[in-house]
């Protein structure tokens, strides 16, 4: 039987295909879950037709996560048509320019409460609309895509400070919501060639050491593992773990140097 036979899977943050929340969305509908795709914005446009890219071409929704009557309006048409969510991939994330680029002083209150809101609160802000949902699949699981945020990066700053927040959250929903058989869990990747990628000034100087020294080497131009790992943690092989960061990166997070 396939891993993810008969689950419903929400997938954030897919706007091409060379997104790793697009692998996910291939790998999960692949494994036989029923694949529900979030855009948002301008952005709505390109993630329908990336859609079409998929098995089923799955339905896509309106989804910005600023805006909770989105949030609200996605959850009633997902339980008009399932009743339930077994799982929600959290792949959003964004900075406005000043904060990234290897100044952190640079930014203001303004910018920085964006990249905040977008890329950290926003997993509370699915998990909440959301709940309801989740609650009535029995064992439902959230993952999030994450970038090491234990040390401070070249050029990332406070994108950098957005993770470490989203690390944080993901524990405290864990607590949270383990009580209604809901697992909250990151993926930490290492550095894949997406879109979102390359929005980042200076970011293939991660891309053009990380093989080196990851113990295991690494393709940036493969999001199969990181994609592999999230699959994992929708399915029921791991119903009791929580609150957990898996590092997908080669091990490169394991070295001093």
């Amino acid at each position: 039987m396939a891993l993810l036979s008969g689950k419903k899977i929400l997938v954030t943050g897919v706007l091409t295909d060379a997104s790793l929340a697009f692998a996910v969305a291939r790998m999960a509908a692949e494994e036989g879950a029923d694949v529900v795709l979030s855009g948002a914005g301008r952005g709505l446009s390109l993630t329908r037709r990336i859609a079409r890219k998929l098995p089923g071409a799955p339905e896509v929704v309106a989804i910005d996560v600023t805006c909770p009557e989105e949030i609200t309006a996605a959850a009633r048409m997902i339980s008009d048509d399932w009743g339930r969510l077994d799982g929600i991939l959290h792949a959003i994330g964004f900075a406005p320019e000043a904060c990234l680029g290897g100044d952190i002083m640079r930014a203001s209150w303004d910018d920085v409460s964006v990249a905040l809101e977008v890329s950290a609160y926003s997993l509370k802000a699915l998990a909440a609309g959301f709940l309801d949902l989740l609650k009535a699949s029995g064992s439902a699981s959230i993952v999030g895509l994450d970038f090491d945020a234990s040390v401070a990066w070249p050029v990332y700053d406070w994108m950098g400070v957005a993770k470490a927040g989203l690390e944080s959250l993901t524990r405290y929903l864990a607590r949270d919501l383990g009580a209604h058989a809901i697992r909250v869990n990151l993926v930490a990747a290492g550095p894949v060639r997406t879109m979102a990628a390359k929005s980042i000034p200076g970011f293939s100087a991660f891309e053009d050491t990380w093989a080196a020294r990851a113990p295991l080497g690494w393709d940036v131009h493969d999001p199969d593992p990181v994609a592999r790992a999230c699959i994992a943690l929708f399915s029921d092989l791991f119903p009791k773990t929580t609150g957990e960061i898996i590092h997908v990166d080669g091990g490169a997070h394991a070295l001093g140097a």
